[in-house]
């Protein structure tokens, strides 16, 4: 009898570990559906002379940053490649789908003036070094985190880790290359308009669906009734989120211009999904709810802002991924406090620091190493050319004439 119970047990621990791991194999695919997002976002959002090389930027992302954490990464952030609770190489691939992402973050941002050898290096760089260390002292091993850092932040998954280290890295490159030729002139701001609306849309859409698994693979478990709810609970929560995100932009926007803009409408969504992500699975609907609300308005506040200060960022990424990385970080500590659980808006608030100054710090060194050896700018003749002719040879438009 002893061991036909064994027996059962050993068969209930397999068929929960086959669960988990085939739920871990749904996610990824997910999540890697978002490289296609980004790419196709990115291609409406800039002009079309530049659409091949934001193509090709995304694509060279994925592949050189997931190369980097396989050979590299993986052990700075999380040391042995184990796992007791599915297979080690379900929760390997799922770990490297994440790292492409804060970089893709970074490379929207500089769009239409980044040149692909120097982003290249850094991608090297970011997905070998500077992002698995950030890992490291949130969600991996913590070795760093043990001897420097007492970091005590909640973030499922990766509003701060993620998101604003994606900002943060941004950022520190808006500030070395500067911005686009003829994006200021005369202390006027000059609007370069989109090519593509419904690449923005289908982009976004992409984005959207591939964070269910983003949020919901990040709970880590479903195979029993208490992970199959908190799994749930977090998607439910991340739709809310964006729902709410784009439906405050669209309000914003409309009472600020009496028009509804696609582009910010959608940007307010993606702000509601970044500020939902350190926590959807400790939330009700209404703090969901609330949280997008206020994410999207964040997008409306921080784009005109950012133009404001001469930052030029042609997708909107600092105003959606850095400001509401830090806000739903934030989040966590005013809507899910929980001391018994260390959940408090100081631990919350010393995680965001602690991490915006160790990826702005580092990547500005590096950003600024790699410009002094190779320009990561393109030259005015090349942005005016558009960067499809002198970066990949190859336009994505050709019967099309070129924007100027």
């Amino acid at each position: 009898m002893h061991t036909f119970i064994l027996r059962i047990k050993g068969a209930a621990l397999d068929t929960a570990y086959v669960i988990d791991t085939l739920f871990t194999l749904f996610s990824i695919t997910l999540i890697i559906l978002m490289v296609p997002g980004f790419a196709m976002l990115e291609a409406g959002l800039v002009r079309t002379k530049n659409v091949s090389s934001v193509l090709t930027v995304n694509i060279m992302i994925y592949a050189v940053a997931s190369m980097a954490f396989i050979l590299i990464g993986y052990s700075l952030a999380f040391g042995e490649l184990q796992s007791a609770t599915m297979s080690k190489w379900a929760f390997f691939m799922f770990q490297m789908a994440f790292v492409g992402k804060a970089i893709n973050i970074m490379s929207g941002g500089v769009g239409e003036r980044a040149k692909l050898l120097p982003l290249a290096l850094f991608t090297l760089i970011m997905g070998g070094i500077i992002y698995p260390l950030v890992v490291n002292i949130s969600w991996g091993m913590d070795w760093i985190k043990d001897t420097v850092f007492d970091l005590n932040m909640v973030d499922l998954a990766g509003s701060t880790v993620i998101h604003s280290t994606g900002g943060w890295a941004l950022l520190a490159a808006i500030l070395v290359i500067g911005s686009r030729k003829g994006r200021y002139v005369n202390n006027q701001i000059r609007v370069i308009p989109a090519s593509n609306i419904p690449l923005v849309v289908l982009g976004a859409m992409l984005l959207w669906i591939g964070w269910f698994g983003f949020n919901g693979g990040s709970v880590g478990s479903i195979s029993t009734k208490e992970g199959a709810d908190s799994v749930a609970l977090t998607i439910f929560n991340t739709n809310i989120a964006g729902l709410a995100g784009a439906i405050s932009a669209g309000i914003v926007t409309y009472t600020r211009y009496k028009l509804f803009d696609i582009t910010m409408i959608l940007n307010g969504a993606l702000g509601g999904l970044v500020a939902i992500t350190a926590g959807p699975h400790l939330y009700t609907l209404y703090d969901s709810l609330l949280i997008g609300l206020i994410g999207g308005v964040l997008v409306m506040v921080a784009v005109p802002l950012f133009d404001r200060f001469r930052i030029d960022d042609p997708v909107g990424a600092l105003s959606v991924h850095l400001i509401n990385g830090i806000w739903g970080t934030l989040a966590v500590g005013i809507f899910a406090a929980n001391a018994a659980e260390g959940i408090t808006f100081f631990n919350q608030l010393k995680g965001v620091v602690e991490i915006a100054v160790f990826v702005f710090t580092v990547s500005f060194a590096v950003i600024y190493a790699i410009n002094k050896v190779i320009a990561f700018r393109a030259t005015d003749e090349e942005q005016q050319q558009g960067l499809d002719v002198s970066e990949c040879g190859l336009e994505a438009y050709p019967e099309f004439k070129r924007a100027i």
